[in-house]
């Protein structure tokens, strides 16, 4: 999941990849991390958001895309809810360009 969190990921496709009826999935799944598959999904989405805003230039539509939603104001709600900013806002205070900066430091 991590490493696909960028991608249309359905319960149903993740459980059958790992054998098990969705159901059982999602119940072994919220009892090793305490949240469900969804809640998961969404915190990897938006923590690979973050990054994205404090390291490239990326536009705020850009991000969405690139994390695997589609809905730019639905990105923005979520963000501010889980991180108390907009995205723009956030960026503005936490902008680093480290993978810009790596570009030129040959």
């Amino acid at each position: 999941m991590r490493e696909h969190h960028a991608h249309s990921l359905t319960l149903r496709h993740v459980s059958k990849e790992m054998n098990l009826t969705r159901e059982y999935f999602c119940r072994l799944f919220k009892a090793e991390t305490g949240i469900t598959p969804a809640k998961y999904i969404k915190k990897l989405r938006l923590e690979k958001g973050k990054e994205l805003l404090e390291d490239t230039l990326l536009s705020v539509k850009q991000i969405t895309h690139q994390i695997g939603l589609n809905d730019e104001s639905h990105f923005v709600k979520d963000f501010k809810n889980a991180y108390g900013l907009t995205p723009s806002r956030y960026r503005s205070k936490n902008f680093t360009g480290k993978s810009i900066a790596s570009r030129y430091s040959s």
